[in-house]
């Protein structure tokens, strides 16, 4: 089935079955992989991806449900403001080790910094709850969301 998908800003067009998860539209009909592909049960938050602002698992939302949502996708992030902004916090203390979570870690905080400009710690626990890191990142991914924030000085490499 013919879609008109708002992807990072650009409509594209794909012709896939309404029920093919987004995630496989994105990394393997138009190639933006930086979506990673966890559980496949949205459990992991590897394939988060805002839809309309929202942080959303795309391995478990089918295609033929998005419409005319806007999806922004971590090739995107960059492009905004608290993107630009938790990016710039994640490389100066060193958040990632593996990395392959790192892109649903950012979707995720990117989406909670939308909502709430300055998140104390139970804010940024319970929207992060769906990611799992499995080198244990998380005391370091906090740091970096507040540093996003302004709320923290980026005072070297956090344990």
């Amino acid at each position: 089935m013919p879609y008109r998908l708002n992807i990072n800003g650009t409509i594209r067009r794909v012709d896939v079955p309404p029920d093919m998860p987004l995630l496989w539209v994105l990394r393997d009909e138009l190639g933006l992989v930086g979506t990673k592909y966890g559980c496949g049960k949205g459990l992991c938050g590897a394939c988060t991806v805002h839809v309309d602002g929202a942080a959303r698992r795309s391995c478990q939302l089918p295609v033929g449900s998005v419409g005319h949502a806007k999806i922004h996708t971590i090739e995107h992030i960059g492009a905004t403001v608290i993107g630009a902004r938790l990016q710039q916090a994640w490389l100066k203390i060193d958040v990632m080790q593996c990395g392959y979570c790192q892109a649903g870690q950012i979707m995720s905080a990117c989406a909670l910094l939308g909502q709430t400009p300055q998140p104390d710690t139970d804010q940024i626990d319970s929207a992060m709850a769906g990611n799992i890191c499995r080198c244990g990142c998380y005391n370091r991914i906090r740091s970096a969301i507040r540093i996003a924030a302004g709320m923290e000085e980026e005072t070297g490499r956090v344990a």
